[in-house]
């Protein structure tokens, strides 16, 4: 046999990707995520509906109009706005430091504030309301966005703490004991070097604390009792009649309430990546 017809005769290897699962993935993935946005699309839908008391047929900015002139929607959406913010601002500056301690840490008091911290995380946050509640009556905390801030930062406090310390984690530490002998400090190696290095940990912390104060219902349902204190979540309720609800008012509500999310995502996209130190480990 020559050759030539040995060739012939082989199987041909097949290249990768050329499976029919392969092929099929993308159709699957845009069928999932065209289900998942269902319903973001219903509610964009609904909010160009116009009200229920006009005339008017088709699309209209009419109950986009109603909820930012004749609501306090615009109120809301800057009460939430300054507690998200705030409490975003302070968790991070809270947990980073903390998570580090529980990363590079190797003590038995390091050790006992890492269960501590992990057993808090397991309780609900409703056990907490009604002691809270009766604390913050007696120092002036009730209805006041300062006592839900300060909430949500101890409640996405635990959280943040274990994120920013399981990034910390994949840091090595060769290269803060590289900066000590440069004569860095030991805050200084964390903040020129760890820290610097833990962008997208950082931004992933953030984001969680700012959603989980954003979406917040319980808590301000409780505490928050004047209409110009209500935040985005307890300001919706207010929508909502006994007998019949307009729903075109609601959902604009609701895609302005979406848009903050969406656009901080949008503008940190771009930032969620996990290189950055690969080079600093060349060569060992």
């Amino acid at each position: 046999m020559t050759a030539a017809s040995r060739r012939r005769t082989l199987p041909r290897p097949r290249r990768s990707g050329q499976t029919p699962w392969a092929a099929l993935r993308p159709a699957l993935l845009t069928i999932a995520a065209i289900v998942c946005l269902i319903p973001i699309f219903v509610v964009v839908g609904l909010a160009f509906r116009p009200l229920t008391t006009s005339s008017t047929r088709g699309m209209s900015l009419e109950s986009f109009a109603y909820v930012l002139s004749d609501t306090n929607l615009l109120v809301w959406l800057r009460n939430s706005l300054v507690a998200t913010l705030a409490a975003t601002l302070i968790s991070v500056m809270v947990a980073a430091p903390a998570g580090y301690v529980i990363s590079r840490g190797r003590s038995r008091a390091v050790s006992a504030f890492s269960l501590g911290i992990f057993v808090v995380q397991a309780l609900p946050v409703v056990i907490f309301v009604i002691p809270l509640f009766i604390l913050f009556s007696r120092v002036q905390l009730v209805d006041s966005l300062v006592g839900v801030t300060i909430i949500y930062v101890a409640s996405s406090l635990t959280v943040a703490t274990w994120m920013m310390a399981a990034y910390f984690d994949s840091i090595p530490s060769s290269l803060e004991e590289a900066a000590w002998i440069d004569g860095c400090s030991i805050f200084g190696g964390f903040v020129r070097i760890v820290l610097r290095n833990s962008l997208p940990g950082v931004l992933s912390t953030a984001i969680y604390a700012f959603l989980l104060a954003w979406n917040d219902y319980l808590i301000a349902l409780v505490f928050l009792r004047t209409d110009s204190h209500f935040t985005l979540p307890i300001g919706l309720q207010t929508f909502f009649q006994q007998n019949a609800t307009d729903w075109g008012p609601v959902m604009a509500s609701a895609v302005v309430m979406m848009t903050p999310p969406i656009i901080i995502f949008a503008l940190l996209n771009r930032y969620f990546s996990v290189g950055g130190i690969g080079g600093s480990l060349a060569g060992q």
